[in-house]
């Protein structure tokens, strides 16, 4: 669909300009209208236009659509365009066009949701990052299946991208971590893993950093590492050491002192400040505390020429949790002074919670303070737990509902999913159609509603794709997996594929499109794709 979306819009910038219109001017937008009544892609051109110029939008519309309607690629595509409302041009598209569409797509046999970038980009990109003090809770597991999948995407639309992990060994939580496992007056982390590092620990070291040091690389490789590759299946390209990449070559150092030589801080109370309100804020940070320890910010100072400078990035993007949104003006700031403005891009995902019985969850009664991503995955099931994570827009709050994730039902939406590819799978197991050879698929067609239909949505993965790159969001993905569901679903209750021994060739050919389309979708998301159930 997005081949015929680009067709569309050249056509109507070629209009314009046969209209004396200047078309690089004009931004043209097409939308699926929500009512199939109302075409398949709609454009608000004429209103724009309209408003612009002082002219008449039905008018113009009605001027447009007639140049259009004289246009041959446009007549291939179309089966007709009309004006509606105001000004509204709607296009309603030749099914014998979009069969063509299917045709191609199963003979070329390769990827369907595979983009080429108009400018391909080296972007980094750094998620879940929690503190190796202690597990992964819900909260970080939403951030962390969001980047993953949000990767996924922005390589199937051409980019080259690294997924990483920053691991925050070199701070003040370290020592705390220290004295937690140490049991001393300045304890601040408590659980079962606390009790189990204790024992381990005690007798070998008695410094807190030392003995925190030591528990943050256990806490690494025994906790955080076997969840998220083994029970959350995220697959990072990156474990970056802010103690060994950035604390320990001094490179922190290093930067501050520029900062200094630039007169980009300045000293008061015996601390040394960035002059933040300069740049995007509305107060100045310290960089160097009065002990003369080095804050966040400085090591991000210093993580923006690693990713920048030295490993020549072209964008990265930052996924934080919504605790973090009074970090955002300082680090919007540290990439300004550094040249690097319009570079990093911040994601703040809002907060989770899970849902027991109508009512909020925790199940840790001990640490009384969070569920860990382990004891979701347990309880919900790892693709239930990945798919609703995905389901939210990073600004929206996420309840989690664990009753629902572990029903078996339609009422469950990954259920609803897995089982349709478990329907199409069913269907080309039949001894009928697994005796049909693949290959030279042509001279289909599609009159019932419900074939047009799930037809017209698989041709929009391309579509989808291209929106959560420019929207730099994955929500979509679930909404369209559940979409395709719900039209296949209505196609195989109203249209027989194998009826008495006789295969329907055009209804095959469109389940393994379905078949296609909707693997790809999953992969996308990480989600398995059943061909049983």
């Amino acid at each position: 669909m997005l081949k015929i979306k680009n067709k569309i819009i050249a056509s109507i910038r070629l209009a314009l300009a046969e209209l004396s219109f200047n078309p690089s001017s004009a931004s043209i937008i097409l939308e699926h209208p929500k009512d199939v009544q109302f075409g398949d892609f709609s454009s608000n051109i004429a209103m724009l236009l309209g408003k612009q110029l002082g002219q008449n939008p039905k008018s113009l519309a009605e001027a447009l659509a007639s140049k259009l309607n004289e246009r041959k690629e446009i007549k291939e595509v179309c089966s007709k365009i009309e004006i509606a409302g105001a000004g509204f041009i709607n296009f309603y598209l030749n099914e014998e066009y979009l069969a063509k569409q299917l045709e191609d797509i199963l003979n070329i046999k390769t990827a369907y949701g595979v983009l080429k970038a108009d400018k391909v980009k080296k972007i980094h990109l750094e998620f879940i990052s929690a503190n190796p003090t202690g597990p992964l809770t819900l909260g970080n597991g939403r951030g962390g299946f969001f980047g993953d999948v949000l990767g996924n995407v922005l390589r199937l639309c051409g980019h080259s991208v690294i997924k990483e992990y920053i691991i925050n060994d070199a701070g003040k939580q370290i020592e705390s971590l220290g004295h937690s496992v140490l049991k001393d007056e300045e304890a601040v982390y408590k659980g079962d893993y606390i009790d189990k590092l204790h024992a381990k620990l005690e007798k070998e070291i008695s410094d807190p950093y030392q003995a925190g040091k030591r528990a943050a690389k256990m806490i690494l490789e025994e906790i955080i590492k076997p969840t998220v590759l083994g029970k959350m299946k995220i697959k990072l390209d990156s474990w970056f050491s802010e103690y060994d990449d950035l604390k320990q070559p001094g490179k922190i150092d290093k930067i501050i002192g520029w900062l200094k030589s630039e007169k980009l801080l300045y000293e008061k109370d015996g601390a040394w400040w960035f002059r933040s309100s300069d740049y995007f804020d509305d107060r100045d940070r310290v960089l160097v505390k009065t002990n003369g320890e080095s804050t966040y910010l400085a090591q991000d100072f210093a993580y923006l020429v690693n990713k920048f400078k030295e490993r020549e990035f072209d964008e990265a993007i930052l996924v934080l949790g919504a605790d973090h949104h009074g970090d955002v003006p300082g680090l919007l700031g540290a990439a300004k002074v550094l040249g690097f403005e319009g570079q990093q891009k911040i994601i703040l995902m809002q907060f989770a919670r899970l849902i027991k019985d109508g009512k909020e969850f925790r199940m840790s009664k001990r640490k009384g303070l969070y569920v860990t991503m382990d004891e979701v995955i347990e309880m919900a099931g790892y693709n239930a737990t990945r798919f609703f994570s995905l389901m939210y827009s990073p600004n929206t709050h996420m309840d989690f509902d664990l009753d629902l994730a572990k029903e078996q039902s339609e009422k469950n939406p990954v259920y609803y999913v897995q089982y349709a590819y478990a329907r199409i799978s069913g269907i080309l197991r039949q001894p009928e159609i697994t005796k049909i050879k693949d290959g030279g698929f042509k001279g289909f067609s599609y009159t019932d509603n419900s074939e047009v239909f799930l037809l017209k949505e698989l041709l929009k993965w391309q579509e989808v794709l291209q929106q959560s790159e420019a929207d730099l969001q994955v929500h979509e993905l679930p909404r369209y997996a559940i979409s395709i569901a719900d039209k296949f679903h209505q196609f195989y209750n109203n249209c027989r594929v194998l009826d008495e021994g006789n295969v329907d060739l055009s209804r095959l050919a469109l389940v393994k499109l379905t078949a296609k389309i909707l693997h790809e979708v999953l992969d996308a998301m990480g989600i398995e794709a059943p061909e049983k159930m």
